[in-house]
């Protein structure tokens, strides 16, 4: 989304604009994401959050159960979840469509392609594709994501690398691993799920299932503390059989969400892990997104960022020290969020079963606490400062 986003601010502009895509099309597939505080903020001034709006799911509640099935607690989502105002959770690829949608007709997309070298000159950065011919652009911006290709690529050009266990720009930085993986992947609604969230836990692990509607497929999230795992990130089959192994026998619905892994065709599997840089750019070249500061996704503001990022950049690229001062604008609101995303990946998988026992107990009483709403605005309290901890 941060490609796009950054494109839509662009054009308005002036700006003629290439969005280069790995994908031989559109990907409109993904789970439900929050927009919180300034990532709001952003949508209403790219124009798009009525339209985004629109699209929320709904999610009416959050259900905790027993290894039998059985309701441990059920609490409002939007209270367990921290939305305040106009604050809307939804699809990845119902964003992305309504992105795509607004930018279309006067951006160009390159879809099926990617950068295979860049060299940052004084008049502009030439730039060489795996397929297509060779070009040479004013700016290239990297949204490419926690592994990102370009800035690793950009990295290598400019020369900057590893010294003293410090790295002086940006290149080929490994992700830091907060201890944990998460696959997500769509199931059969065997349970009719309508707008609900159930979530399971047991020692070191969560599993957690949604649905828009008793008919329409769940999407099925796996996550598994652990230590960095040496696996090829490209080989699905390798990471089936991880999470295969890791959850086989855990209880409640797992073995039969198991059964259908193989089958789904949006299969997702990570680190729980974040990127961060002492800086954004380098010459014309610069990052956005989780290419630039990854929060991870427990963080639940990774789309916020790249959200805000885009606004940001897209009013100051092209100026003189225009990339400076997008990194200098939102450095402090992305430093909260990464200590936030830190927090969160401790948070999610409990480490024992008195963990999971105090946790139990703690939603079984919140729901009859007269105040239960005060109690979690005090919990969440770091999130919301973190979500809203820039002006735009």
């Amino acid at each position: 989304m941060a490609g796009p986003a950054l494109a839509l601010g662009l054009r308005r502009r002036g700006f003629a604009v290439t969005v280069v895509e790995r994908a031989p099309s559109l990907r409109t597939g993904g789970y439900k994401v929050d927009v919180r505080g300034a990532g709001v903020t952003a949508l209403k001034h790219l124009g798009v959050y009525e339209r985004a709006r629109a699209v929320d799911v709904g999610m009416k509640q959050i259900t905790y159960v027993r290894r039998d099935g059985r309701p441990i607690a059920a609490l409002p989502a939007d209270l367990l979840m921290g939305r305040r105002g106009d604050d809307i959770e939804v699809l990845r690829g119902d964003l992305s469509e309504i992105l795509y949608a607004e930018t279309a007709a006067d951006v160009e997309y390159v879809f099926g392609d990617a950068i295979a070298s860049l060299h940052d000159g004084p008049d502009g950065v030439d730039v060489t594709f795996e397929r297509g011919a060779a070009r040479r652009f004013d700016y290239v911006v990297g949204a490419d994501g926690l592994h990102s290709a370009t800035r690793k690529l950009a990295g290598l050009q400019s020369g900057f690398g590893w010294r003293a266990g410090r790295s002086e720009g940006f290149g080929d930085v490994p992700p830091e691993h907060l201890g944990a993986y998460i696959s997500i992947f769509s199931v059969p609604n065997h349970l009719r799920i309508d707008r609900e969230e159930i979530m399971f836990f047991r020692p070191g692990r969560l599993v957690f299932a949604y649905a828009m509607g008793p008919h329409r497929p769940a999407q099925v999230g796996m996550v598994f503390a652990s230590a960095l795992l040496g696996h090829d990130r490209r080989d699905v089959a390798a990471q089936k059989a991880l999470i295969k192994d890791a959850f086989a026998g855990m209880g409640w619905e797992a073995d039969r969400f198991l059964a259908s892994l193989d089958a789904a065709g949006d299969f997702y599997f990570d680190s729980l892990a974040q990127v961060g840089l002492p800086r954004w750019s380098s010459g014309r070249v610069g990052l956005l997104g989780d290419a630039a500061h990854c929060p991870s996704p427990a963080s639940g503001q990774g789309t916020s960022l790249a959200l805000v990022g885009a606004h940001v950049l897209g009013q100051h690229l092209g100026e003189p020290g225009g990339l400076e001062e997008y990194e200098r604008l939102m450095r402090p609101y992305v430093d909260k969020n990464m200590a936030i995303g830190k927090k969160m990946a401790k948070d999610m998988v409990p480490g024992g079963r008195l963990a999971i026992t105090f946790r139990s107990y703690g939603m079984r009483t919140l729901k009859y606490h007269p105040r239960k709403e005060q109690v979690i605005h005090k919990i969440l309290a770091p999130m919301y400062e973190a979500a809203n901890a820039i002006a735009i």
